[in-house]
């Protein structure tokens, strides 16, 4: 009875000091408290409940039976829109706070919600090398399924609640991009229902046009109900390489020169001040050395950007077997490391080993109950951006982001850009080697004003020919945007498909000047 007592006047003085300070000031000023005690364990119930559920449709293959009653319901509901005169916007009931992106969409008020309840992997074929997918199943359900049955994605974005959709609609990278692209790059299928109700299947054979512009486009050419995606064999382990690197010249030329090399399975660099970095190469192999196993996906294990920052810090090479969907995950627990920011003592051993199994909170909760204050702040105060930017263009973009936001650690991937239509591809007629340059955090530089600093960013990315990521907040003006993306297909499409009074333009859709 004891702890039982004392979790109940814990309880009871945590509810008292909310009563004096107000909940508002608990939420912004100590949220870890509100994370600790109430989102880590309902979290832990969310994952438990979709991992369960997951495991038991498709042991029973029920998803296959079910998945054309649930498209054609999802074609019943565009047709009764547009009998009842297609008065708004459409888009997917999914609720805003539910997607990875901390943008809020506003537009799920006003727009005709159809709801998608499209969550199952359909069908594994190791003969054709081919998974599909429904729209909402999760990175974590992929590895989990894939790496037990000795197979993977080729791509494979980190964080456990990217869904295929999300990765599809809007885009996904990982450290094999270097080889294989952009999530979109090793889709071999797109399975869709149009703004009249239609479904069509597209490939790069078969209704290609479609196929090419789907990619970027954030569900304002149709609803995505299906993908096929490309699987190669798996392996247990990454034997994964660090480097300490100093100087930003030597930081540039060691990164582009493993992101070159096709015997590197994974390229990733952390850069940690603007002239010190871990540059990382690993290769899967079903070998390992006892001595040198990390499993640094375990709750107990550091979290992995600190881990890798000892490598810097001991000036030290360092070589490292890491279980395969470890590796996958590992800037998953800490959130890369914006988890830091929300519970500053996360990283502390004895947290680790107490509370580190509840680790992380769910994105979609932590935006739930952010608050609108909170938001405001985190618009203000924070950061969350990835610029895609050609490699040759690398020194002069760190240079940039030193200047205008000043955020460490900054995440380098590196990825190959096909020369392919559509809203995303390079300038030149052959494909180019890319980087994403990730930053997470709040803001050093002096004076930080979010929508000045951010508008001088994208300026500079739109200069070198780069591309920002459309889950985060944006600043462009319309004529900026399609500056910066080629929407002459996508354009062309949503007219000879009647999506012009179906669905908002994908400026609209995420660009704050459309939004405000």
């Amino acid at each position: 009875m004891e702890p039982a007592v004392s979790l109940a006047v814990c309880a009871l003085l945590f509810l008292l000091w909310v009563r004096v300070k107000g909940l508002e000031f608990v939420l912004i000023h100590q949220r870890w408290v509100f994370v600790c005690l109430f989102l880590l364990p309902l979290s832990l119930i969310f994952d438990i409940y979709y991992y369960v559920r997951a495991w038991v449709v498709f042991k029973l293959s029920s998803a296959p039976r079910l998945h054309g009653q649930r498209v054609r319901d999802i074609q019943k509901q565009v047709r009764e829109w547009k009998e009842q005169g297609s008065k708004t916007f459409m888009c997917t009931g999914r609720p805003g706070w539910l997607t990875v992106s901390l943008r809020v969409g506003k537009y799920k008020k006003t727009h005709k919600n159809i709801m998608i309840n499209l969550m199952d992997i359909l069908e594994v074929d190791t003969k054709k090398q081919i998974v599909r997918v429904e729209p909402l199943v999760t990175m974590g359900q992929v590895t989990a399924l894939l790496t037990s049955i000795g197979w993977t994605l080729p791509v494979l974005p980190e964080l456990d609640d990217l869904t295929v959709g999300g990765l599809i609609m809007g885009t996904g990278i990982e450290s094999s991009s270097h080889k294989y692209g952009l999530f979109q790059h090793i889709c071999t299928a797109y399975e869709l229902v149009l703004a009249d109700g239609s479904f069509v299947r597209c490939t790069p054979s078969e209704n290609s046009d479609l196929f090419y512009a789907v990619p970027w486009s954030c569900g304002t050419l149709g609803f995505l109900v299906a993908a096929e995606i490309r699987i190669i064999p798996a392996k247990k382990y990454v034997r994964l390489r660090f480097e300490p690197v100093r100087g930003l010249e030597a930081i540039c030329d060691k990164f582009t020169r493993e992101s070159q090399r096709p015997e590197n399975h994974f390229v990733e660099g952390l850069l940690y001040s603007l002239d010190e970095a871990v540059i990382m190469t690993g290769v899967m192999t079903d070998q390992a050395e006892p001595s040198k196993l990390n499993s640094i996906g375990n709750y107990y294990k550091p979290w992995f950007f600190k881990h890798v920052e000892n490598y810097l810090k001991t000036n030290r090479e360092g070589l490292e077997y890491i279980p395969l969907r470890h590796y996958y995950h590992r800037h998953t627990r800490s959130i890369f490391w914006e988890l830091q920011d929300i519970i500053p003592f996360g990283n502390n051993p004895v947290f680790r080993y107490l509370f580190g199994w509840m680790v992380p909170p769910k994105i979609s909760l932590l935006k739930l109950t952010q608050g609108e204050t909170l938001r405001k702040l985190y618009e203000q105060h924070h950061v969350v951006q990835d610029m895609l930017v050609p490699m040759k263009c690398l020194s002069q973009a760190v240079h940039t982001f030193h200047n205008d936001i000043h955020v460490y650690p900054i995440w380098l991937c590196p990825f190959i850009l096909p020369s392919q239509p559509g809203l995303v591809h390079p300038k030149g007629d052959e494909a180019e080697l890319y980087v994403d340059i990730g930053a997470y955090g709040e803001p050093r530089v002096k004076h930080f004003e979010a929508r000045s600093c951010m508008r001088q960013l994208e300026k500079f990315v739109r200069s070198v020919h780069g591309f920002q990521m459309l889950y985060a907040d944006c600043y462009m003006s319309r004529e900026e945007f399609w500056e910066m993306f080629d929407g002459s297909l996508y354009h062309w499409l949503r007219e000879r498909l009647g999506c012009q009074d179906a669905f908002p333009e994908v400026y609209d859709k995420i660009c704050k000047a459309a939004r405000h």
